[in-house]
């Protein structure tokens, strides 16, 4: 008997879901309230996954190759060996993975007329592959290249076509003299020896060149500017930061991927937060849809409830009834949005590809955007969230019509039958 009591919820209540002959505007409203709720759970799938993106490829790529931790000293760092082994010495530099030093020039470049700021970083190839991923986006062979040839340079590929640039082309740099004072400049020919393609805004301002070709620019008289670190928690930045210098001489003073890049992580953070707040109130909006489509099925179906009510069924039972029918409709626009939002994000990419070549521009810029294409990143905890988050305010919207039946007096609604 208890096992009839609780199959007959479940099947009224999916007799109840489906259309029927005389039903053909309540099954019209059911469906337009499944593809509600679907829409705007695929909606949700989509921009996460867009937004996820884009905070994958701030960290793995704008952030894996800017100094995380930059330790500076005001006249320039001479023997940056001892530094180095000082500075990772330090019990304060704990969360320390790796440390290399570097050049930090700020200048113009100058090519037929056309000229361009830029940001150019003097490396040690070997130890620069230990606090970034540089051989990710430039050929290791490359990068010792241009470390042993003075002359030489890798830019950015978006800011060597501002240039028209090619590879082999020779170019002015020109950066602050040493004791210049800022009224005189040095002018230095180089030559295009690679790109650097990171497909972000590092890709418009960037070049990197040998550690020693680049200290004889720099305004610290022939000095490194100073040491860059690696942490194994990019978050710790800019309290090791403080604590390392801290520990210092006078004169060193720091900077870290907070400051030079955090406005950018920040402004994605709370983006993704809005989104994600935003599209709950779709999904919300959906819900009510549920509401009022249960809401007018039981006016519809107050004959068939107060029959049932006659026949021996409890108000808890017909509570049951329309709750199963609004957890129905949760399951099949839940399921139904997961699955397109999933194929969405699969294509995503590729139509916005479509979208600039039909139209001859690009939708996404590093001048504009942290990266010039539609990063996608499923991740399978907010995926399994929002289909929890949408189920659950179905059945939860299906609670005032589901009482509302279970108040139905079997007279009064056969009476006006």
């Amino acid at each position: 008997m208890s096992k009839g009591r609780v199959v007959l919820p479940w099947f009224i209540g999916y007799r109840f879901s489906s259309a029927g002959r005389g039903s053909k505007l309540m099954s019209f409203i059911t469906s337009i309230s499944t593809a509600g709720l679907a829409l705007g759970v695929a909606l949700l799938v989509l921009v996460v996954a867009v937004m996820n993106g884009f905070d994958r490829e701030l960290r793995t790529k704008i952030l894996s190759v800017v100094p995380q931790v930059s330790i500076y000293h005001r006249d320039g760092i001479d023997n940056w060996q001892q530094t180095l082994a000082d500075i990772t010495a330090l019990p304060q530099a704990q969360g320390v993975v790796a440390a290399s030093p570097f050049v930090q020039l700020e200048g113009m470049i100058s090519h037929n007329g056309l000229v361009q700021p830029v940001l150019v970083y003097g490396i040690e190839p070997e130890l620069e592959t230990t606090v970034s991923h540089l051989e990710l986006f430039v050929d290791p062979e490359l990068l010792d290249q241009v470390s042993q040839d003075p002359s030489s340079i890798i830019l950015g590929a978006d800011l060597a076509a501002k240039l028209s640039l090619s590879v082999g082309d020779t170019f002015s740099l020109v950066v602050p003299k040493p004791n210049g004072g800022g009224r005189s400049a040095g002018v230095k020919y180089l030559r295009l020896a690679g790109l650097l393609r990171t497909g972000t805004e590092l890709d418009q301002g960037m070049g990197l060149m040998g550690l020693a070709s680049a200290a004889e620019l720099s305004t610290v008289g022939g000095n490194v500017s100073g040491i860059r670190l690696r942490l194994d928690d990019l978050f710790q930045a800019p309290q090791l930061a403080r604590e390392v210098v801290s520990a210092l001489p006078f004169g060193y003073y720091s900077s870290d991927w907070t400051r030079t890049h955090g406005n950018l992580y920040h402004a994605v953070q709370m983006s993704s937060n809005l989104v994600w707040l935003l599209l709950v109130l779709i999904i919300g909006i959906a819900v009510f849809n549920v509401v009022s489509t249960l809401v007018l099925a039981v006016v519809e179906k107050q004959g068939n409830i107060a029959i049932l009510r006659t026949l021996g069924t409890s108000p808890k039972q017909i509570l049951s009834i329309f709750m199963v029918q609004g957890l129905l409709i949760g399951c099949v626009g839940t399921a139904l949005g997961l699955v397109v939002g999933m194929a969405l994000t699969q294509v995503a990419a590729t139509v916005v590809g479509w979208i600039e070549a039909l139209f001859g521009s690009k939708l996404l810029t590093s001048e504009i955007y942290p990266v010039s294409y539609l990063p996608i990143d499923n991740r399978w905890s907010d995926i399994a969230f929002i289909g929890i988050t949408a189920l659950a305010l179905s059945v939860l919207a299906s609670l005032y019509p589901a009482w509302r039946a279970s108040r139905v007096q079997p007279a009064d609604a056969l009476r006006y039958d």
